[in-house]
């Protein structure tokens, strides 16, 4: 019978999701999870050659997955409806998995692994722009997405302590933190389109915003 690695990974991964949420991530919990997915060493070694880590890189995609096969086509909302739209369903699929999702996001705040933190979320967020129809190729393509790693960051905190019904206080939130960014773009650019002399009241506009938003992510 063939398999492929990504099939290992989704046997183990479903296997360790229980543990996980009581033990938290760990090279222990996956060894276990191997061995009750009927996973021998070896394979386990090709298929997770960095340990815990791929394991927890593929609750990620697998997550990533998930969420584009539950958005339906975004062709009639405005942008910063597909955004708040891919942001939610991002959460809505974790939801089964919220302990786990909150230990995920605790294991990769340590040092070593911010790295690795932040290139998950980027994807995240790239696979969010791409759906709502984002074809930027130059700085746009990156800014776009670090923004809304940002967003995405900052709504998960909040989800992850959110005990309203319906999760109204993150969708509440993620509506604001929207709202911000899209007043954001808007003066930026006024901004860019604005003469030389024209401009400094625009950055100081913008410098204000900026500071505004420092100050709510950092509340």
């Amino acid at each position: 019978m063939e398999f492929s690695y990504e099939d290992v990974r989704k046997s183990v991964l479903d296997s360790a999701l229980p543990e996980v949420a009581f033990d938290g991530w760990s090279d222990d919990v996956l060894a276990r999870a191997g061995a009750a997915a009927g996973v021998d060493a070896d394979l386990m070694h090709l298929a997770f050659p960095n340990g815990v880590s791929d394991l927890v890189v593929a609750f990620s995609k697998q997550g990533d997955q998930l969420m584009l096969a539950a958005l339906a086509d975004p062709t009639e909302l405005k942008i910063r409806d597909r955004i708040r739209q891919g942001v939610r369903a991002r959460l809505e699929v974790d939801t089964p998995y919220r302990e786990a999702a909150r230990r995920a996001a605790g294991w990769l705040s340590l040092p070593r692994r911010q790295a690795l933190g932040g290139q998950l979320v980027f994807q995240t967020s790239s696979h969010i722009w791409h759906w709502a129809g984002d074809t930027a190729t130059d700085y746009n393509y990156y800014s776009k997405r670090l923004i809304l790693c940002g967003v995405l960051g900052a709504t998960r905190l909040v989800w992850f302590g959110d005990e309203s019904e319906g999760f109204e206080k993150t969708w509440a939130f993620l509506d604001r933190r929207i709202d911000n960014v899209m007043q954001f773009e808007k003066a930026k650019a006024k901004w860019r389109s604005a003469s030389d002399n024209d401009r400094k009241p625009f950055s100081a506009f913008l410098n204000k915003l900026a500071r505004r938003r420092y100050k709510s992510d950092t509340a």
